[in-house]
């Protein structure tokens, strides 16, 4: 009886000891909330503590959650949102935009030649200056940008300017001269160097043919790339993204945000694709984590072709503004099986760049001889999956490949695509919704810096498949524009299952990370061009505020 009155007394006692610690570190609310989670699409509250997500709810559930320590988040009317991924990106050069010459925005060459010689005036003679962003879409010059552009304003100063996809730079006379190049330079593989109708240089390298004048870049200090991936990592959080999928991330660059990791330093959670040259590494170390899984690494990126802006992307038929040309392949089928099977035999993810139509066909022929031996869930990706023949787009979901889609690079390139494919290939471009309804995976990135990388505009694409102005040429396919709900798991759910992080990130759920973006908008409701006015005011990471703003 004794022991019976004292087993009651402690169980009525209970829930007041429980509830005399605080039981959440954070709640928010104050603001409407989507999930991505189907069982409960919306919740009025979130509730964390450790880091993980306890509760997701009505306002009177979380109430209870709140103890004296506990931190309240007041939404103020914003948007939150499971953590926003960008699914590819490149982290270093996004910082390294924000610290060298940035070409973005430029309206003409001239206006490229402008910034040149207001940088030149802080640069001493003979220094190689690089700088990227140009793309002549829309440039009343209507043509590339050329060394006769950057000679005018820089004769004594060697100059190479990478265009905005990465995958084509400029040099001027002084570059061409320090690296050793003329019209008798052989052409690498897998590239092309421009020439005039009289056979001279334009200064126009394509793809593996900037690998000829990259040497006269002095190598970046280690002080200098800490410092370009530290200021990635904040442009990146301020611009809401709580994770990136780092594409052809450089081996000394994962180590160096392994250590950043490991030591509290890395806000935003990163997923590594290392570039083919480092493949071994991995293959050698196997998959790694760092930091309680902030910077893990598992993939690896191939490329196989180049860019439809340059030209470069490998199509099966000719260009329809350059006859002559179908593009360029950047791997070799027999080149390309060794890598594939030894990442297939230490459950390495591969991740493969693939514009042109057969650049697609090329890269899923190679998987579908390489995927069987890949154990039962591989999650092998082709990155931008942009120009397809209809013929291909059932075989991602038959091989499980996922479709790492960029969709702003649908809005910009829609003012050139028409022009470089004709209208018939647009059949096979940019068809996210296509693909979805085929029941493949599609995860959503930004490809930044070739893009600005803001969530927003990406968003914004996916749902109008219109550019920044509201336009939509002839041709271009509005049913491939998704539902505000797809949109959003491109960003969220898909982007997690595309890294093998689904039990942890994705959706607002109990027992997940706390992971969370907010925003000053709710992108799922306002009219669409008014999600291009949107802003990120709350950015999360396990539980942690690593950017707030108004």
């Amino acid at each position: 009886m004794k022991y019976r009155l004292l087993a009651a007394l402690a169980a009525a006692f209970l829930p007041l000891a429980a509830h005399a610690a605080p039981i959440a570190d954070t709640v928010i609310w104050g603001g409407p909330i989507y999930t991505a989670d189907d069982a409960q699409p919306k919740a009025q509250a979130v509730a964390v503590k450790s880091g993980r997500i306890v509760y997701v709810g009505d306002l009177a559930g979380a109430r209870a959650e709140v103890g004296p320590a506990t931190h309240i988040i007041d939404l103020k009317g914003a948007a939150l949102f499971p953590g926003f991924t960008d699914s590819h990106a490149h982290l270093n050069g996004v910082g390294v935009r924000e610290l060298t010459l940035n070409l973005e925005g430029s309206a003409s060459a001239a206006e490229v030649a402008q910034r040149l010689k207001a940088f030149l005036v802080n640069v001493k003679p003979g220094e190689v200056v690089v700088g990227r962003g140009w793309i002549e879409t829309g440039w009343p010059e209507k043509r590339f940008l050329n060394a006769a552009d950057l000679d005018a304003v820089s004769p004594n100063n060697p100059v190479l300017m990478e265009r905005a996809d990465g995958h084509a730079m400029v040099a001027n006379s002084l570059a061409l001269k320090k690296a050793g190049i003329d019209e008798t330079t052989k052409v690498p593989f897998g590239g092309a160097i421009l020439k005039d109708d009289k056979g001279r240089l334009t200064g126009m390298f394509v793809d593996h043919a900037m690998s000829l004048v990259r040497p006269i870049i002095p190598a970046a200090s280690d002080a200098f790339r800490l410092k370009a991936l530290q200021t990635g990592m904040a442009v990146e959080t301020r611009y809401g993204w709580t994770g990136v999928h780092f594409m052809s991330a450089p081996w000394n660059d994962v180590l160096m945000l392994e250590t950043l990791a490991a030591r509290g330093e890395a806000p935003l959670r990163v997923y590594a694709a290392v570039d083919r040259e480092d493949a071994d590494k991995l293959f050698a170390s196997g998959p790694r984590s760092a930091g309680d899984g902030r910077v893990v690494t598992r993939a690896i990126k191939l490329y196989a072709d180049g860019a439809l802006g340059s030209r470069g992307a490998a199509l099966f038929e000719p260009y329809s503004d350059q006859l002559g040309s179908t593009g360029l392949m950047t791997l070799t089928v027999e080149g390309t099986r060794p890598v594939l099977k030894e990442a297939a035999a230490k459950g390495i993810q591969v991740c493969t760049h693939a514009i042109g139509d057969r650049g697609n066909a090329t890269v899923l022929d190679l998987y579908a001889e390489a995927l069987p031996k890949a154990g039962t869930d591989p999650r092998w990706r082709i990155e931008h999956a942009q120009h397809l023949r209809p013929a291909d787009i059932p075989r991602f979901a038959q091989l499980g490949v996922i479709a790492s889609m960029q969709p702003s690079h649908a809005i910009g390139d829609l003012h050139f695509a028409p022009t470089r494919l004709g209208l018939e290939r647009l059949k096979g471009a940019y068809a996210w919704n296509t693909l979805l309804r085929s029941g493949a995976v599609v995860t959503g990135g930004s490809d930044a810096p070739v893009e600005r990388g803001d969530p927003m505009v990406e968003f914004y694409a996916a749902v109008a498949r219109k550019d920044l102005k509201g336009f939509s040429g002839d041709g271009w396919r509005p049913e491939e524009a998704l539902s505000r709900h797809d949109a959003l798991r491109l960003f969220t759910v898909n982007a997690a299952f595309a890294r093998f992080a689904e039990k942890d990130l994705g959706t607002i759920a109990p027992g997940k990370r706390a992971d969370l973006t907010a925003f000053n908008i709710d992108i799922m409701t306002v009219p669409e061009a008014e999600i291009l006015k949107g802003h990120a005011v709350l950015t999360m990471v396990d539980g942690q505020v690593v950017y707030s703003g108004s």
